[in-house]
């Protein structure tokens, strides 16, 4: 066979999953630059002769895809399209031993902590003076940031500890340092997240201390937007709502994974909640921060799921009337304490309940998204797709919620501007309006 002959290598870099493994890509990138090695990210029929795969090992979607990628890019490498084909990330981290032997055309495997290791094997040296600066590989006016890795939680379900590790919170000056460097080069938008946002601050700090983290992040100048990401219901940090309600920079949105709704799914599913303590929090949200847009996802299909459960689920969601929401049906995974108990909800059923939380929703959706019709928002533009311009609201995360459709007639507006839009259509996700 023949293989690609370069000077030097280039290497392309894949990343499947969360926005918490764009994080580690963009960190990646940003290394092999300061080593002078040439990377794209994701880039389409280019001259790249080594492929780094950032994987996603979070249920049976994500872990097939991550899969079937690998095994596309073994195939290329076996025709002598690429060189040197590695895997990194979370399936990496969790199944490196079976995939190893079931998949020897990757030359090497690294978990999510080994960086270092990755680069070493590149050509590359890890420079610890380049903590907080990285290569963003989202639209130049938005990043996302994490402020922790890991998790502490034992909710049934989740196999993230399994692949992240415990609880490590950055440092306040770290994250003021990457808040620093991300606006210096452009950003406007960013999006705290973590596996669980609200315990920041207690493994370095002595508490939780998410709210003082916002103020000092809110305090960087030319930071035009703050978006809080993943934060855990139980122990909900209280004062972060006070500083969200001052703080104009700080997005009334809050994204907040509350999973289920009955005591019964909630106590199997070992989230240290119930629901009417979620229902206070939701409330005491809404007092606290008026106007904020609360996102959700809820998981179905767990084992012990009654049909009550559902409908308990499908009433909460009426009630609440959450802005957005999502749904996950679950995954039976290996290690974690719901592998213990009988997965026996069929996948059909499964998608059958969230397909009925889903429509739920929908009504929802709607009826909040016509009752801004009329009304005039601060929309930041994220890009031009046809006749529209296509953005946000302070209301809406990127790529999960809805966007705002602006048509391009009347007025030109620049990618990573805000502009005054005013509302005068709207659909079950999407708005449509005209520039101010």
């Amino acid at each position: 066979m023949k293989t690609k002959k370069h000077k030097q290598n280039k290497i392309n870099i894949i990343t499947l999953g969360c926005s918490k493994n764009v994080v580690d890509s963009e960190e990646l990138l940003g290394q092999l630059s300061a080593n002078k090695l040439e990377a794209t990210h994701e880039a389409a029929n280019d001259e790249a002769n080594v492929v780094v795969i950032n994987t996603c090992g979070f249920i049976d979607n994500a872990k097939q895809e991550s899969i079937d990628t690998i095994l596309r890019y073994a195939e290329e490498k076996a025709d002598g399209n690429i060189d040197k084909l590695f895997v990194t990330g979370c399936l990496s981290q969790r199944y490196r031993d079976d995939l190893t032997k079931e998949i020897p055309e990757v030359d090497a495997w690294f978990g999510t902590m080994e960086l270092p290791s990755l680069l070493h094997t590149l050509g590359a040296d890890y420079k610890h003076d380049l903590i907080g600066e990285r290569s963003i590989t989202t639209p130049a006016h938005y990043a996302y940031l994490k402020i922790s890795e890991g998790c502490n939680r034992p909710c049934s379900f989740c196999a993230i500890p399994l692949m992240r590790g415990q609880h490590v919170s950055k440092s306040y000056e770290q994250i003021e340092k990457e808040a620093k460097h991300l606006v210096k080069n452009g950003v406007k938008e960013i999006m705290l997240i973590a596996q669980d946002s609200t315990y920041y601050g207690i493994d370095n700090y002595g508490d939780r201390k998410l709210g003082e983290l916002l103020k000092r992040v809110s305090d960087v100048e030319g930071l035009e937007w703050i978006r809080l990401h993943y934060a855990y219901p139980s122990q909900f940090p209280l004062d972060v709502l006070d500083v969200m309600a001052s703080r104009s920079n700080i997005c009334k949105y809050i994204d907040m994974p509350v999973q289920h709704a009955t005591d019964h799914m909630l106590k199997t599913m070992r989230r240290g909640i119930t629901r009417k303590r979620t229902e206070e929090l939701i409330d005491t949200i809404r007092q606290k921060v008026p106007n904020i847009a609360i996102r959700t996802t809820m998981l179905v299909g767990h084992p012990g799921e009654t049909e009550e459960d559902i409908n308990g689920l499908i009433d909460f969601v009426k009630q609440v009337k959450f802005d957005r929401l999502g749904v996950f049906t679950y995954s039976h995974e290996e290690n974690t304490f719901a592998h213990t108990l009988a997965d026996d909800i069929s996948a059909e059923e499964k998608q059958e309940r969230a397909d009925r939380v889903m429509e739920v929703q929908q009504s929802i959706s709607t009826e909040i998204n016509e009752k801004k019709i009329g009304n005039t928002y601060k929309v930041l533009i994220d890009r031009a797709e046809g006749p529209y311009y296509i953005g946000r609201t302070e209301f809406d995360s990127p790529e999960v919620d809805n966007e705002v459709l602006i048509s391009k007639e009347k007025k030109y507006l620049r990618i990573g501007d805000f502009a005054q839009v005013k509302i005068n259509k709207s659909e079950e996700f999407d708005l449509y309006g005209e520039a101010e």
